[in-house]
């Protein structure tokens, strides 16, 4: 089957920044007492004063144009929208490199690393490291959209993005990294097609049902080395942060689709708890981003009308039923490259990975939490590039 992208830039009419503008005058603020550390979500002593910077201060224009300076497609692929962002490769043999984004991120959470691996030699490094950089949307989020179809979850997904890169790029092996679902969907790609993937690099590894060790879902105590001290818990703490948004998106996600469609201040609200609680910021959001990379984040999901369909991701992929066993065989056969951030939710022992993979490399990074490659991109970058560097010639 051959497929047709459109290249597009980044438009958004002006009819939608003043409908957006004219909601954020019109918030409807609860009351919050006592909630300075938010305690109870988030702090209506942060969230309004950040709306009205949304409001009088950030450009989305400027963003716009930043976007812009890269390369934008679409295309359709079995009957779902796939926007992604390329990048050729600087260098003398540039590896196609697909990078995945989770929730609550967007595919511009990966902006700061698209151009150091792109070009490494503008940015301190080799140009014998460039690589191919192809960054989608996830289905249903920005401008992957409007999803009209269902059933499109994280299986669903690794075959689209193995469709984009081998019969709409056109390389027929090539290199992953995810973070979030992104390392899911990264993973069963290899799970998969381990015969398309050259290696791949996760910022977490989760063990599914059938792999080597029976009954090896659950993690234990025993299960971390002695490196790994005090993990068994963080993942403990990790799980409960994330229990809230959790039990919504895999159950009921368009009832809370409606407050956040309608609201930008519910939308931030919703989105900046979880950005807060699971990166590396001491309690201040901002030591991890920007105000504005905040709010492009949440432009990007509000300009596209796609919070909804990105919530359904959820619900799709808890419903696409248990891989069968792999009788006590590898779960991923490729190369593996592992990133511990120590501030990221959930803190998965080594020895998982070590008994279900190849596993070529496992960082422990000295800062970072959940968002990786927005909170420390620097150190993301080195890690691909010494990961994949042994790989190179494996690509064909």
């Amino acid at each position: 089957m051959s497929y047709e992208p459109e290249q597009f830039r980044i438009d958004i009419p002006e009819v939608t920044l003043a409908d957006l503008a004219e909601r954020l005058r019109r918030t409807r603020w609860p009351t919050d007492p006592e909630n300075e550390d938010w305690r109870y979500g988030t702090s209506r002593a942060y969230l309004e004063p950040f709306v009205q910077y949304w409001l009088t201060e950030y450009d989305w224009r400027a963003q716009e144009a930043a976007m812009n300076r890269f390369d934008h497609f679409r295309v359709v692929i079995d009957g779902v929208p796939v926007h992604y962002l390329l990048r050729r490769g600087t260098g003398p043999n540039p590896v196609p490199l697909l990078l995945t984004h989770g929730w609550p991120w967007t595919f511009w959470d990966l902006n700061q690393v698209i151009e150091p691996l792109a070009d490494p030699g503008a940015h301190g490094g080799d140009p014998a490291d460039a690589f191919d950089v192809v960054v989608p949307s996830l289905p249903g989020f920005a401008f992957s959209s409007p999803l009209r179809q269902t059933g499109v979850g994280v299986a669903r997904t690794a075959e689209l993005w193995r469709t984009l890169m081998r019969d709409v790029l056109g390389y027929q092996r090539f290199g992953a990294q995810g973070s979030d679902f992104g390392a899911v969907v990264t993973q069963r790609l290899a799970e998969d097609h381990p015969e398309d993937i050259v290696g791949v690099h996760l910022s977490r590894y989760k063990r599914p049902a059938g792999s080597a060790t029976p009954g090896a879902s659950a993690v234990r105590p025993e299960d971390y080395g002695p490196d790994e001290a005090g993990d068994f818990e963080r993942n403990a703490a990790g799980l409960a942060l994330a229990a809230s948004h959790l039990a919504v998106h895999t159950n009921d996600p368009q009832s809370l689709a409606y407050g956040l469609t309608d609201s930008p201040a519910a939308l931030a609200a919703w989105i900046l708890e979880r950005r807060r609680s699971w990166s590396d910021n001491d309690g201040d959001i901002e030591q991890a981003f920007t105000r504005d990379h905040l709010i492009t984040t949440l432009m990007l999901y509000w300009v596209t009308d796609t919070v909804g369909s990105s919530l359904r991701f959820y619900w799709e992929t808890a419903r696409e039923g248990a891989r069968p066993p792999h009788g006590g065989e590898q779960v991923v056969t490729v190369p593996v490259a592992v990133g511990v951030m120590p501030k990221d939710v959930q803190a998965m022992p080594r020895r998982h990975a070590e008994e279900d993979t190849d596993l070529r490399r496992w960082t422990r990074f000295p800062r970072g939490g959940h968002f990786g490659a927005a909170e420390v991109p620097d150190l993301m970058v080195e890690d691909l590039r010494a990961f994949f560097r042994p790989l190179r010639g494996e690509v064909g």
